[in-house]
Order: C-alpha cells, then structure tokens, then sequence
C-alpha cells in the first residue's frame, strides 16, 4: 500500500521513532520533501500571499482528518511545512503518510506551485 492510502495512527507510548535509514528508505516516496535530522521539511512559493493561504487551509484540513498535525510557516507567498512526531520526539511513519499526503494536493505541480 502506497503511503498516501495509509492513515496515520497515534503512535503509543514508548514507540520509538524511525531510525535514520528507515527514514532515509521512506524518503524516495515523499518527492520535494527533504530530512534534515528528526524532522522532514518542504519548502513552496506561490504567486501570491491568497493561493499560499489556501494550500495552509487545505493542509490544516488533512491534518484534522488524519489528527497528525505539521508545523506551518507563512511568509506572504512562501509556505514552509514541518513535519515531526513530537509523542515520540522524532519521525515516524505518520509523518511520512501525511507528507505523502500534501504531495497529492499539489501535484502535479500546479502552475503556481513552486518547490523553494
């Protein structure tokens, strides 16, 4: 099963977070993301500060849906998401499903989607 079929389940208490190759092996599936220590982060431009902000709202959206909520950083045209595990203090699978999860949201790229 693909990961953006999956859902995210709350970890439970004591459930280690991925090791690093793990979480390296998961990052193929994820394109545009990328993993810098314990946290997974993309980066997105848009046309303007209105289009940023409805891709946020969408994404909040999921993450109410699937209860796995990122970090969301605006900037006028310029949206950074954060995923991590917090419960666990690192990545876990969910993290990975709802990042594959944003990708179908905004791919294929949309014309005024921009990674960075």
């Amino acid at each position: 099963m693909t990961l953006e079929r999956m859902k995210c389940t709350p970890p439970a208490a004591g459930d280690p977070p991925l090791s690093s190759p793990e979480a390296a092996a998961l990052l193929p599936q994820i394109p545009g993301w990328t993993l810098t220590g314990e946290e997974l982060i993309r980066d997105l431009a848009f046309a303007d500060f209105t289009k940023a902000m409805a891709l946020v709202n969408r994404v909040a959206a999921l993450a109410e849906r699937e209860n796995h909520h990122p970090g969301i950083h605006i900037d006028y045209n310029k949206v950074r998401l954060t995923l991590r595990t917090h419960k666990i203090n690192g990545l876990s699978l969910n993290d990975f499903i709802l990042a594959a999860k944003v990708n179908r949201m905004i791919d294929p790229p949309d014309s005024e989607v921009k990674d960075g």
